[in-house]
């Protein structure tokens, strides 16, 4: 078995990553299980490429051990592509989604519908201990609602409107969303490149 890290502590990235690579012979494990919940990663890259590869980096140097992360977020056209990596951060110290979610509305006041389009991007990179490395990226393209609609998700989920269903990632729930979501675009990707390795 080879082991491998998820250098992420978002429980829902780890149930996610481990569902896809669950047919691989992969020991998989959570930095939390290999002694590393105190690791704290600068993400100072420019791009979800530079901060998923360094995640990915240092998690495989502090052990030996293959190492998966992910660095993703939200691009919406009419305000320069932000929040871009700045997703979770982008109402400043302390950001939760609310405050996310409010800042990120106050900035589209005036835009029209036609004119709120989004994209979901998802980098996701592996360290082998060998010196190899791989990037995939997935996106989902949609546009940013006038308000929060639906129950589940998480960050900007409630104002991510995705065309073909004409419902929001919160509305759609779990099932439909990690088929069709950025991050399941990329990992499906990931998979393949894996398939070819193992």
């Amino acid at each position: 078995m080879n082991k491998v890290v998820i250098a992420s502590k978002n429980k829902h990235k780890l149930e996610e990553i481990k569902d896809i690579l669950k047919n691989f012979p992969l020991d998989i494990k959570s930095m939390d299980e290999v002694g590393l919940e105190k690791l704290e990663i600068v993400e100072d890259g420019e791009t979800f490429e530079e901060n998923s590869m360094k995640k990915a980096v240092e998690v495989m140097k502090e052990t030996g051990a293959i190492a998966i992360a992910d660095d993703s977020g939200l691009e919406v056209k009419a305000i320069g592509n932000r929040p871009g990596i700045y997703s979770a951060r982008f109402s400043g110290e302390g950001a939760t989604d609310q405050k996310n979610n409010e800042k990120l509305l106050s900035m589209l006041k005036d835009v029209p519908m036609e004119e709120r389009e989004a994209r979901f991007v998802s980098v996701i990179s592996v360290a082998f201990p060998n010196g190899k490395k791989i990037s995939v990226r997935g996106e989902c393209k949609g546009f940013i609602g006038f308000e929060k609609k639906g129950q589940s998700g998480f960050g900007y989920d409630p104002l991510f409107i995705v065309p073909e269903y004409d419902k929001t990632f919160a509305e759609l729930g779990p099932e439909i969303k990690n088929k069709i979501s950025h991050r399941a675009r990329a990992l499906e990707q990931l998979k393949e490149r894996l398939a070819e390795l193992f």
